[in-house]
């Protein structure tokens, strides 16, 4: 078995472009992709760094949207997002540990299938998998 891999990592903001001008700072040419996903009520914004993304997310809503309801409003770090190669297979095996995705999910999400999983009681995190789209690649290929 391989280690798992981060595919992400989801930072709520209250502030896109001032967010998006802060993390330039700190990873000065990183590839920058901005998406929008009015279905989930979402702005985003994606660092890509050698290893990980950086996902900048700002609300669209005001408190009625899909995001904000996974995901809390709370502002700051909030998920770690896993990849993985088979979306269902990884359900099922947390489904026989007793962890069950969170209401809504499995459903398309900014990098391929995705599901969130319930906010953990000791680190205060979302975990969420990802089954990236295909072509859903780091530049250096190693995603």
């Amino acid at each position: 078995m391989s280690a798992p891999r981060i595919d992400h990592i989801g930072i709520v903001v209250d502030d896109l472009e001032a967010a998006i001008a802060a993390i330039s700072k700190m990873l000065p040419g990183a590839p920058l992709l901005r998406r929008s996903i009015p279905d989930a009520g979402l702005e985003v914004a994606e660092f890509a760094a050698a290893n990980v993304i950086v996902e900048l997310l700002r609300y669209t809503d005001r408190g009625e949207g899909f995001a904000r309801a996974v995901m809390g409003s709370t502002t700051g770090v909030n998920h770690l997002s896993l990849a993985v190669d088979d979306l269902d297979a990884a359900l099922d095996a947390l489904s026989a540990a007793g962890i069950e995705p969170a209401g809504g999910f499995p459903r398309h999400g900014a990098h391929g299938r995705i599901a969130f999983l319930p906010r953990d009681p000791h680190t205060g995190l979302l975990f969420e998998l990802c089954q990236p789209d295909v072509g859903h690649a780091a530049e250096d290929g190693t995603r």
